[in-house]
């Protein structure tokens, strides 16, 4: 007796149809997953989150980030025939894109007046690709710089100058406040400086003088204070007075 051979069934149209979305899905998940990976490395890598922009403090003193900007102002005066001379950096913030982004914040001089710009540096190292993306005029200068409060006679003219609270010098004196406020007090907890709202400057003689309004934080506690604190010509911190301040709010 002979036995028919059997054949396998043919698979249906819809059947191979099911199968091959099931292979897509898997392929996109597994590219999906991959990418993934791929973003939080380069997120854990930059210590932000992915094309945010974030704080570099460090970096608007450092060698790079001085380069960057005088790259930045050479190129305005290429474009727009102009004139600017680099002074420093004011504040620093990178961008992660492909490569960095570089937002600076920086002084120049035209026509013999300090003046504020902002401009964006785009830099892929890997492509040794550098490109000022945006260069724009902010504001006039009010700040004093590091040779500014060197405090030499003559060169300053009188009376108190707003500046602003981020200049270096300006924290520097806010940070001297805090710790002798702190040497001063006998609280158990130690005063943090969380804000410094307004502060102004002053050159007088052989030292510059600095006012500043505070705020600290002392325990769960917070509370204000204005210091003035002066500099001499070779960089020594004192504080001259300090006393709390109090909200009108807060009074009975």
């Amino acid at each position: 007796m002979r036995v028919a051979a059997t054949r396998p069934a043919p698979c249906s149209a819809p059947l191979l149809l099911l199968l091959a979305v099931a292979a897509a899905t898997v392929l996109l998940l597994v590219v999906g997953s991959a990418s993934l990976a791929v973003a939080a490395g380069a997120m854990a890598g930059h210590g932000s989150v992915l094309g945010g922009v974030r704080d570099v403090p460090a970096a608007a003193n450092s060698a790079e980030t001085d380069s960057l900007a005088r790259f930045a102002v050479d190129e305005h005066n290429k474009r727009e025939n102009a004139l600017l001379e680099f002074v420093r950096v004011v504040e620093a913030k990178e961008q992660v894109v492909a490569g960095t982004l570089h937002h600076l914040t920086l002084e120049a001089i035209e026509a013999g007046r300090k003046k504020v710009y902002e401009a964006k540096v785009w830099v892929k190292p890997w492509l040794d690709f550098k490109e000022l993306q945006e260069f724009r005029h902010t504001g006039e200068a009010i700040s004093f710089t590091n040779a500014d409060l060197g405090a030499k006679k003559g060169e300053h003219e009188p009376g108190w100058r707003n500046v602003p609270a981020h200049d270096p010098v300006v924290k520097d004196a806010a940070n001297h406040a805090v710790k002798s406020i702190q040497e001063r007090s006998n609280s158990l907890f130690p005063y943090e400086l969380l804000e410094i709202i307004h502060a102004k400057a002053e050159v007088v003689e052989d030292f510059a003088k600095f006012d500043i309004l505070m705020k600290l934080k002392r325990g769960n506690k917070e509370e204000k204070f204005k210091a003035e604190v002066h500099k001499n010509l070779e960089g020594t911190f004192v504080l001259n007075q300090m006393q709390q301040e109090h909200d009108e709010s807060s009074s009975p």
